[in-house]
């Protein structure tokens, strides 16, 4: 079978009125670093010790095929639902309407958990500012509910920001990341330099972890904290080229993996293991507060801050695109396509996706100690995270199949890296779900508990399941009849016969 033809290019209208400037899809896929540096080197290090570096790198490889698989689907089919479009044209329309909606529940239970990471922090600058109890109520930082309380504060606000469209959220998304990246590479690069821990090339030795479910673990939590980078393609439609989009990816994916390598074994120069994880989602203001005095000491917490604001932002912008592209199909309701009248933005869905996320987020006071809620989190995201990309790979590979008459490079390059990287993470994604399910005799909300965290994952994709019986029997969608996504020429917005 020949390569599935181009899709039409997007039109100028929906370019206009979603107002993005070239370098959106940069910014959307590099603000997620910080944010993965910020929160999971102690998180990591609680899974595989001092291994992260070597696991960083491993989970890179696959990621890396992932990103020419996406690059490649984009070049073929500009669509803000990628993989969602993709693999319903390639695999078929379940496996395609899954993908999307594991990519969306990802999204939703991460802007639920990163909510309560932004509130901890807002708790320790008034811990700081000696603040600690309010009505009676301890301001306790590493209590999910208060924590989770501050930061639906936060969430609300970066919504109303969405919504006004994505040339504001562009250059706030900017601002952020020029102070981020700043004091991150000051204080790494001072830890580097002067930490009391030597570096070891065992850290770079995945044979060192203990077990298979431990390297399993610690590789899918390495995938999580790449992900974000696909930010970029949900915005293709609205770039000036939809080759932006994928230049921008991949800038953005080899940018963090330098960053997260330079800054693990940075972390591991200046802290012991049990300190790493003891402080895990505070890791990088304890190393602040390491490496200097007041107020210098307050920048990393600052720049924590700004990572988990930026974060959900460009979490959240995506997200509704993705549900736009859904909408527009019928295989989600029609709220999801209503448009804002003025900024042309999917405001509706922007609205219901912060109002799930809060309903998550205030679940999660089930798990009292916010770094275990996290853990959990990020686990439950990385399996789902896995399932995604290893769908959207298999379907670059069953699109571009005929490459392999084209020549060995081409071969390689369209069917073979990205069906290898496919079956690594979806194998991988497998183990580790077998593993959870032969590690415990119980159920218990912990994330010690194997039960717990592969029922996470399961009941997302059980009701994607559902929802796309629904789509299928009851919106009767034609999404089902082809798998084939609706281009973008079909959304006709507000703002496209406005003059830019």
């Amino acid at each position: 079978m020949s390569s599935a033809p181009s899709a039409p290019s997007p039109s100028p209208g929906l370019r206009r009125s979603l107002g993005v400037v070239d370098g959106a899809a940069l910014a959307a896929s590099s603000t997620a670093a910080t944010t993965s540096i910020a929160i999971g080197m102690g998180t990591i290090a609680s899974v595989v010790g001092l291994q992260a570096p070597a696991l960083l790198l491993l989970a890179f490889l696959p990621v890396l095929g992932i990103a020419l698989a996406y690059a490649r689907l984009n070049r073929s089919e500009p669509n803000c639902g990628n993989g969602y479009t993709w693999v319903g044209r390639s695999l078929g329309p379940w496996p395609g309407f899954l993908t999307g909606w594991v990519t969306l529940a990802g999204s939703v239970v991460f802007c639920a958990y990163t909510s309560a990471i932004m509130g901890s922090v807002v708790l320790l600058f008034a811990d700081k500012a000696g603040l600690r109890r309010l009505g009676g109520v301890a301001l306790d930082p590493g209590s999910t509910a208060i924590s989770t309380a501050v930061g639906l504060v936060i969430l609300l606000a970066l919504s109303a920001l969405a919504v006004t469209g994505m040339r504001a959220a562009t250059r706030f998304q900017f601002a952020l990341l020029v102070f981020e990246y700043a004091v991150l590479l000051g204080f790494c690069g001072w830890a580097l330099l002067t930490g009391d821990h030597a570096f070891s090339l065992s850290w770079f030795n995945p044979f060192e972890i203990p077990s298979g479910t431990a390297f399993a673990q610690g590789l899918v939590l390495a995938v999580f904290f790449f992900w974000g980078w696909d930010a970029a393609f949900s915005v293709t439609e609205e770039t000036r080229s939809p080759g932006d989009s994928a230049r921008g990816g991949l800038i953005a994916l080899f940018a963090m993996l330098g960053l997260f390598l330079f800054a693990s074994v940075a972390f591991q120069r200046e802290m012991s293991l049990a300190e790493l994880v003891r402080n895990g989602p505070q890791a990088l203001p304890y190393l602040g507060e390491k490496l200097a005095a007041e107020p210098w000491a307050t920048l990393p917490l600052v720049a924590l801050m700004f990572s988990a604001v930026a974060s959900v932002q460009a979490t959240l912008i995506p997200t509704a695109r993705g549900l736009l592209a859904m909408g527009r199909d019928r295989t989600m309701g029609p709220q999801w396509t209503r448009v804002h009248p003025r900024y042309g933005t999917p405001a509706a869905g922007t609205v219901v996706v912060t109002a799930v996320g809060a309903l998550i987020a205030g679940c999660a006071v089930a798990i009292p100690r916010l770094s275990d809620m996290l853990l959990a989190a990020v686990n439950a995201i990385g399996l789902i995270v896995s399932l995604y990309y290893g769908l959207t790979a298999l379907a670059c590979a069953v699109r571009f199949r005929s490459a392999r008459h084209r020549g060995p490079r081409e071969a390689l390059l369209a069917v073979g890296v990205p069906a290898a990287s496919g079956l690594v993470l979806l194998g991988l994604g497998g183990y580790l779900g077998y593993s959870y399910l032969t590690m415990s005799d119980h159920f218990e909300p912990s994330p010690d508990n194997g039960w717990f965290m592969f029922a996470l994952p399961a009941v997302i994709v059980l009701a994607g399941l559902a929802m796309a019986a629904v789509a299928k029997y009851v919106r009767r969608s034609p999404y089902f009849s082809t798998g084939h996504g609706t281009d973008a020429e079909a959304l006709s917005l507000p703002m496209d016969r406005t003059a830019v």
